[in-house]
């Protein structure tokens, strides 16, 4: 893959989008593109399949969503679609949820969309594949897959794929599921005259993104993605500029501890709280209630009502803190988010990332604070030096938060 030019046109119209798109965009006062949704979206209009990286909170969703409709809406003004003209692929729920309620918002209602997810009763999907004949589908690879191979999610009319954050797609949980999806819909775009696959001469546009994508990603995905070009943006940009990043020594049994303490010296309005043991998170979430902190927590083996009462707690403010491990939070978009703090201090610089994207999103600042053991503080050290961040040691003391 080859990496693509970033060009410097400061508005959506210049980039070749719709007034109808730049008018909804518009409504949430969004008027002046991010640097990769100035690099993205000309390159999926003009059909190009790609592969972009980006920080979180810079606009990745709108870069793929606005190219996908606009073509799309292109293609049906001259012929009537059959079955999902678009599919995007994503790994957890909650990310799915969010991508359906930026499709159906920039839609405004004039197509159905619908959500498939392996959460949902099947029968219950198959019943809406049917009645509504959705323009597009968002779900999680095992669902989508299962489907397509029932053959009630029809393939032959897709014109666009999107794979959102592709590196969790391709990691030990999904891997298994992306690649038979994969595979499924080369199998179909190899032989889509007979088939059905494409009507007439379109072809397939396929777009992956993430904030972190490795070599490794591209490997599983390589069927689909062989010919697409790489676009970067720089990865630290937000890191540096709009977050702000704190350690925290603490001995590991004392982290719960550190955890309250800090909570009740700065008194966050909105903290994400992240451990890396699923298992932890009722006991944190315990021991904050206990101390009269309002907290949440998402772990496995929640059912779908229960995480969804959590994440609605928490987006209204209802409960300051919500505690996750990194699979449960992946793709959360949260506005508000004040502080994230970490309870481990990951060996990959990937995991930092995607944790402190969770703040200092859609243009606003934040605190992503690390705590740790003398271990842990040296791994922070290299991610510092790596991602070319500024780490500020800061002490709890007194019942203050001091430190340079």
């Amino acid at each position: 893959m080859k990496a693509s030019k970033e060009i410097t046109t400061c508005t959506f119209g210049e980039l070749g989008v719709l007034p109808v798109f730049v008018e909804k965009l518009a409504e949430r006062s969004i008027t002046c593109p991010t640097a990769i949704q100035r690099q993205v979206i000309p390159s999926l209009l003009e059909g190009n399949n790609i592969v972009f990286r980006s920080a979180t909170g810079t606009g990745k969703t709108f870069a793929y969503l606005i190219p996908a409709l606009q073509r799309i809406m292109t293609d049906l003004a001259a012929a009537p679609y059959s079955g999902p003209a678009l599919m995007v692929c994503a790994p957890t729920l909650e990310l799915c949820s969010q991508i359906k309620q930026e499709v159906d918002f920039l839609l405004a209602g004039a197509w159905n969309v619908t959500l498939l997810s392996g959460v949902a009763n099947t029968s219950r999907q198959i019943d809406s594949l049917k009645k509504n004949k959705p323009l597009a589908v968002v779900g999680n690879p095992g669902r989508l897959l299962l489907l397509a191979k029932m053959g009630k999610l029809s393939l032959r009319g897709l014109r666009f794929l999107v794979l959102d954050e592709a590196d969790r797609l391709t990691a030990s949980e999904c891997r298994e599921e992306m690649t038979a999806l994969a595979q499924h819909i080369v199998a179909r775009n190899q032989h889509g005259k007979a088939v059905g696959f494409a009507v007439s001469d379109t072809p397939l546009v396929i777009a992956a993104c993430s904030a972190t994508v490795t070599a490794k990603t591209g490997e599983y995905l390589r069927p689909l993605l062989e010919n697409a070009a790489l676009i970067e943006s720089d990865e630290q940009e937000i890191l540096r500029e709009r977050i702000e990043h704190w350690a925290i020594f603490s001995e590991g049994r004392r982290k719960s501890q550190t955890l309250v303490s800090f909570l009740c010296a700065v008194r966050p309005k909105k903290t994400l709280v992240f451990t890396n043991r699923s298992h932890d998170v009722g006991k944190l979430v315990s021991i904050l209630q206990k101390r009269q902190i309002n907290a949440v927590g998402l772990f496995s083996g929640m059912d779908k009502k229960e995480r969804k009462a959590a994440i609605d707690r928490f987006r209204s403010g209802k409960a300051a803190v919500l505690v996750s491990s990194d699979l449960s939070a992946r793709g959360l978009d949260i506005p508000g988010i004040s502080h994230v703090l970490a309870l481990d201090v990951s060996e990959h610089r990937e995991t930092y990332i995607h944790r402190a994207g969770r703040t200092g999103r859609a243009g606003k600042y934040g605190i992503m604070v690390s705590i740790g053991d003398e271990v842990e503080m040296h791994r922070l050290a290299a991610i510092e030096k790596k991602l070319k961040i500024v780490v500020y040691p800061k002490e709890l003391y007194g019942g203050r938060l001091i430190g340079e």
